[in-house]
């Protein structure tokens, strides 16, 4: 983006993905900070779902820590440090993006195996089997999306330009289009068939014990993964194959068309990365009694720095007293 720049695309990238970035890296860091320190210090019992939830904060934590570098660089409208930093940090948008999206659907997987099976663990359920699974997808991710690397660019003003604007726009296409699939249209496929298991699993739990079975926070959490899931990721994964396709020669739109494509492709940045702002809410509702220990372990500190104020307090007026009997 040029400093001088003054199209609505270089506008809203100058004012609209410096706010936003802001903004998600100070809720996300909070949010996502206070998750892993209980994970580190609170957790006494791993079990596998637990082992995803850490590694989605492990993963939205380390994309959080680069968006200080896109803040900078898109409200002053350069990219002033090196070319070296500028592909990683794209590269570890994407891996978050796409590390998120298989954690998500791996929970998904978990409390379906939960609630169909309470009593026994399913071999997916072993934290061994767990911890297999959780490298595995940080290798399969870093392996889909290292071609990013080939079409990630500085642009001529010095620029660390998006995926989308880009690179050989034909073959970078068909890239995007091929991880579009894997990446993102076969996890929530396999997402949406689990919960939909989940929840007429639910139900025939639900018609078979009535008063003593309730399906409405199971459902709940459901439907607000899936509709997230959909909403975040989706305008995101439509927009930048449009951006990309209407950079290949063989279009021919319009200058006015093309600022359009892009304002909307740069309206769904954010978007899909305000998942890692949002996931700490399914620790607290998800992440197997978290919210309970976490509040244990904030009311035992309480409770610890109410002794020591009181001790200190009823030292100091011991200490008054004697004072006053010395005098």
């Amino acid at each position: 983006m040029s400093p001088n720049c003054s199209s609505v695309d270089c506008l809203l990238e100058k004012y609209y993905l410096s706010t936003l970035y802001s903004l998600e890296f100070i809720f996300g860091i909070l949010g996502n900070g206070i998750v892993l320190i209980g994970y580190v210090f609170c957790m006494k019992k791993w079990t596998s779902g637990s082992i995803y939830l850490f590694n989605l904060c492990l993963s939205d934590f380390t994309f959080l820590c680069t968006l200080p570098l896109l803040i900078e660089s898109y409200a002053n409208g350069r990219w002033i440090f090196s070319e070296h930093l500028c592909y990683s940090n794209r590269y570890l948008l994407h891996a978050n993006l796409y590390t998120s999206i298989l954690f998500l659907t791996f929970i998904s997987i978990d409390r379906y195996l939960l609630i169909k099976f309470p009593f026994k663990d399913h071999i997916m359920q072993k934290k061994l089997m767990a911890v297999t699974i959780s490298v595995g997808i940080w290798i399969v991710v870093m392996l889909e999306i290292s071609p990013i690397l080939f079409f990630i660019e500085l642009g001529n003003n010095s620029q660390c330009l998006s995926y989308g604007s880009s690179g050989m726009a034909s073959s970078s296409l068909i890239y995007s289009v091929c991880l579009s699939v894997t990446g993102f249209i076969i996890p929530l496929c396999t997402m949406c068939l689990f919960y939909m298991k989940m929840v007429s699993f639910l139900r025939n739990r639900n018609q078979q014990l009535p008063s003593s079975f309730s399906i409405e926070k199971p459902l709940t959490l459901v439907s607000v993964a899936v509709i997230m899931f959909f909403i975040l990721f989706t305008p995101y994964h439509i927009m930048r194959n449009l951006r990309i396709a209407s950079r290949i020669d063989g279009w021919k739109l319009s200058d006015k068309t093309m600022i359009t494509i892009n304002s909307i492709y740069v309206i769904t940045r954010p978007l899909a990365f305000l998942n890692s702002v949002i996931n700490p809410v399914f620790y607290f509702l998800m992440g197997d009694n978290f919210r309970e220990m976490l509040l244990a372990r904030f009311r035992k500190m309480l409770q610890v720095i109410k002794c020591q104020c009181v001790y200190k307090f009823g030292l100091s007026n011991e200490e008054s007293r004697d004072y006053s009997t010395d005098s």
